[in-house]
């Protein structure tokens, strides 16, 4: 209630704007975990391009992978990157390949940082990163509500070595719900070499994936999946390894990613499933899209909902909740993030005396219940033909 004005004149006074709009968090920053000549060590370095990555890390080539991996982001679509150097002192520039202990010293320095892809190119001197570095990185990815970007083995030159128990796509040790959060590609990809004057080498699809994703975030939104033939992958050659139709067929069927080259389009990304995509497991988050899109949602709401925090617990406090949130995912909707032709069909907001008992309230919780309707991707697109016989012309 405005204070007694005492005197003529103008008085100014503060009011609450009453304004807590959602908004929706960013979907496709990308940290780079891994190994540079010089540089920032073991903390989140955020670059814009790739000349700013080569001022403050170095050339790609070499032991740089990491390079190769951030210059591929950029010249696929991506926009912001935050790069940490793993640094193993041994008192050279270059230090020590990472172990399992530098990888670790740098998954705090993320914790505090907001990311939603990562990469792990791997270190030149054995082609691939640690296997017990993948788990760590999963468990980050999930506290985080991030998603894990999986790059093909060294040894896997042929679909057979995905597919073996020995070494191929169950030895990676990614399984479990976690695996929701995290997508596997194959194969590797060609691209000429900086270090080897140019001439044609194999590098890990990582960050040419990455920047697949920042591009169709950018131009379609997260519920889109990051594959068919407008994800083209650029600044390569070509693949590593040709795949046949029915090699494509059976990797998807157990949750890999394939890229492919086609004549029409040359390499593209070709599958959209996590690695809880496979057909026998059935899960809720089976494709990429969908589970990026169910972690935008949480990390905006997180984000978005923390004004509640103290306030009256009651009906007043639940109805601006049920006005804000389903502001937010009404906009989603007429975006066309959701399946159904109706606000109803497509997501319900529930916060109010059905979610939140008077044992709630007494114990300081408040419960809001968001659902979503998922647009899922058309995998397979049949179409049926048949002759009409017997017409009689008119």
């Amino acid at each position: 209630m405005p204070a007694a004005k005492q005197y003529p004149g103008v008085h100014i006074e503060e009011v609450q704007s009453g304004d807590c709009a959602i908004e929706g968090v960013a979907t496709s920053i990308t940290a780079f975990i891994g190994r540079t000549p010089h540089g920032p060590s073991n903390i989140p370095w955020t670059v814009s391009s790739y000349a700013e990555f080569k001022n403050d890390f170095g050339e790609s080539g070499g032991e740089n992978t990491l390079a190769n991996a951030v210059d591929d982001f950029f010249a696929n679509g991506g926009r912001q990157a935050l790069v940490v150097r793993v640094f193993r002192d041994d008192g050279t520039p270059e230090g020590l390949p990472p172990d399992e202990a530098s990888y670790q010293a740098v998954f705090d320095a993320l914790r505090k940082t907001a990311f939603n892809l990562l990469c792990l190119p791997p270190d030149n001197a054995t082609g691939d990163v640690d296997k017990v570095v993948l788990p760590d990185a999963l468990k980050l990815c999930v506290d985080r509500r991030a998603f894990l970007i999986v790059d093909p083995r060294s040894d896997w030159s042929a679909p057979s070595d995905v597919l073996d128990s020995s070494k191929g796509l169950t030895a990676l040790g990614l399984s479990g719900d976690a695996a929701r959060n995290a997508a596997v590609f194959f194969p590797r990809i060609k691209k000429a070499d900086p270090a080897r004057s140019g001439r044609i080498s194999t590098f890990v699809p990582c960050g040419a994936v990455a920047g697949v994703m920042a591009r169709t975030d950018a131009h379609h939104g997260v519920w889109k999946a990051p594959a068919g033939l407008d994800a083209g992958v650029k600044n390569i050659q070509g693949l590593s390894v040709s795949l046949t139709d029915r090699e494509n067929s059976e990797l998807n069927s157990v949750g890999v990613n394939c890229l492919r080259s086609f004549p029409e389009s040359g390499p593209v990304v070709w599958g959209a499933r996590t690695l809880r995509g496979d057909d026998q497991s059935d899960d809720e988050y089976k494709y990429v899209p969908v589970r990026r899109l169910a972690l935008f949602i949480e990390e905006s709401l997180y984000r978005g909902t923390q004004w509640v925090i103290f306030e009256p617990n009651g009906e007043p406090l639940w109805a601006q909740i049920r006005l804000h949130v389903g502001a937010f995912m009404h906009n989603l909707f007429r975006q066309g993030a959701f399946a159904g032709k109706s606000p109803r069909e497509a997501y319900f907001v529930r916060c109010g005396k059905e979610m939140t008992t008077s044992d709630d309230v007494d114990l300081g919780i408040v419960n809001i219940l968001v659902g979503f309707a998922p647009l899922k991707p058309a995998e397979f697109v049949i179409i049926k033909i048949s002759q009409i016989a017997g017409q009689d012309e008119a």
